[in-house]
């Protein structure tokens, strides 16, 4: 006999439905899989047989042939032991086959029959609402994150401020509550699923509490105002937050580079319901969706200099997301630059221009989302006092230039903004004055984020960053003066052409701040003077 279920495979952050076909056929018993199983899934058999057994239902003294079907697809992971489970219990009549072929199941399976939590349910109610499927039935450790599709729409965090969503667009829901398009339900164990599709009892259907998950997590205690000085390096965070610019902050140890960088997701506009749910999805695919079933704040991800290739961009036989999808509409932030390995930060070349990784593999290639802000901190030298007023460098000029010269002038070029962070006298930290909060600076990159939206309806650009050449030439027109001022500035500084278009656009960023129509000669030397570091340091 021939009994059908279904569930999902997992394929980068989306999901892809698949057939779970068991037959059951005389002949000598045993238990194979085919459709391109890894060993995980090869080795569900024995959790399988072991979990039915222990659930109290006989096991099949015959021919068991499980096929994953499309074949031509890899399946990995655990999640599979559930259909397989179900469906071969369905095939020997001991539940209901019509019903457990409408449904979607995924979940592990214990060897005692406990359902145990898998990654990457969220990207998987999402297939299983798309295809049209009534129910979900997923571990209960899960339901909740599978749970926010049917509950939760465009919320804004209390006291957070408007949710910026292009207007006009199909990536907001229409109301504050989506309609439920499907049901996701919560199962312990593998008795309760049979029950279920028996009809001799029920799951409950999960649901999600918007207020909580919009509000989840502690209030965000790192401000602005516990920076003493720093004035400008400030200033230049605000535009760099105003236009999604990518920043690197140069200074001597002590000065507050990472005190400064950590505070500025605090400035950034609160994520909408799309780049929450595209983010949650990063996080449910690697497993990393602790806590909370949805992602509502910006991530800050600050890996470690000795981190991998792999480990940056993502990677493994089967490609997993690395630390710049980690930190998609977040900030990625990377400490001591010149200490991680150049080829690990030339990797950042394709996300950093085309807000996407692609991992090629012999069997598969997969693209992932990384659209980030990358902040970089780092030492003027070695020893980190070559522009220190008061210390002395001790590096020798061979030294200091092998030092830079491990930052690449491509991944420089693709750099806005290079802010230099000195030293904070003494006077400054001693200070009682109160410095500008961090609620007062978010509220100014709020109002240019809103004129950015306006300017760009529909276009699939949400900040002045993502600028293509045709809004270059609409939005970025300069007077004579203006255009001389960029000139001699090119010629002077050596810039390349995509320095040239950077600078238009952090020039832009700045006349939205100050709610400028056009950009004049001072948002223009303004934005040159965060330029001025390509030939001074480099």
């Amino acid at each position: 006999m021939i009994a059908k279920t279904y569930t999902c495979s997992l394929l980068g952050i989306d999901a892809i439905l698949v057939e779970v076909e068991v037959d059951l056929a005389s002949g000598f018993p045993g238990f194979s899989t085919v459709g391109l199983p890894d060993n995980i899934v090869k080795e569900s058999k024995d959790r399988v047989k072991a979990a039915i057994q222990n659930s109290g239902y006989p096991f099949p003294f015959e021919r068991i042939t499980v096929n994953l079907a499309p074949a031509a697809l890899k399946k990995e992971g655990a999640g599979f032991d559930l259909p397989i489970a179900v469906g071969i219990l369905a095939a020997m009549g001991c539940i209901n086959p019509d019903k457990a072929a409408k449904m979607i199941f995924c979940g592990e399976l214990a060897l005692d029959g406990r359902v145990k939590p898998v990654a990457g349910c969220l990207p998987m109610a999402i297939q299983a609402r798309d295809s049209g499927y009534s129910d979900i039935i997923l571990p209960a450790a899960n339901a909740q994150e599978a749970a926010v599709l049917t509950e939760i729409g465009e919320r804004k965090p209390e006291g957070g401020g408007p949710v910026l969503c292009p207007p006009s667009s199909d990536l907001c829901p229409p109301s504050s509550v989506l309609r439920p398009l499907f049901s996701v339900r919560a199962v312990n164990h593998l008795s309760e699923a049979v029950e279920f599709l028996n009809g001799r009892s029920d799951l409950p259907v999960v649901k999600a509490d918007p207020d909580s998950i919009w509000n989840a997590g502690p209030p965000d205690e790192l401000d602005f105002e516990d920076v003493k000085g720093q004035e400008h390096a400030k200033r230049g965070l605000e535009v760099a937050a105003a236009g999604s610019h990518n920043v690197l902050m140069i200074g001597p140890p002590g000065s507050g580079k990472t005190m400064l960088a950590q505070r500025l997701s605090g400035i950034l506009p609160p994520l909408s319901f799309n780049e929450a749910l595209e983010t949650s999805k990063i996080f449910s695919v690697a497993g990393m969706l602790i806590g909370s079933p949805l992602i509502v704040k910006r991530q800050f991800r600050a890996p470690h200099h000795t981190i991998s290739d792999a480990g940056l961009v993502g990677g493994g036989h089967i490609p997993k997301p690395g630390e710049v999808s980690l930190a998609h509409n977040g900030v990625l932030f990377l400490d001591e630059f010149p200490e991680f390995r150049r080829n690990v930060l030339d990797l950042l070349r394709q996300p950093l221009e085309d807000g996407r990784v692609t991992i090629a593999r012999a069997a598969i290639a997969l693209t992932y989302p990384a659209r980030f802000m990358l902040v970089g901190a780092m030492n003027p030298c070695p020893c980190g006092y070559s522009d220190d007023p008061v210390r002395p460098c001790v590096c020798p000029p061979r030294a200091v230039m092998k030092y830079r010269s491990r930052i690449s002038g491509p991944i420089l070029d693709r750099i806005d903004l290079h802010i230099e962070v000195p030293s904070v006298k003494y006077e400054q930290l001693r200070t009682e004055g109160e410095s500008e909060k961090s609620e007062a600076v978010r509220e100014r990159v709020l109002l240019a984020r809103q004129i950015q939206l306006k300017r760009f309806p529909g276009e699939g650009v949400y900040s002045n960053s993502q600028m293509k050449p045709k809004h270059l030439k609409k939005f970025c027109r300069l007077d004579d003066a203006a255009q001389s001022i960029l000139d001699r500035a090119v010629r002077q500084l050596g810039l390349s052409a995509r320095a040239y278009n950077r600078i238009l656009k952090v020039s832009r960023t700045i006349a939205d701040l100050e709610a400028a129509e056009n950009i004049l000669s001072v948002h223009l030397l303004e934005a040159i003077q965060y330029r001025s570091l390509d030939r001074r340091l480099f």
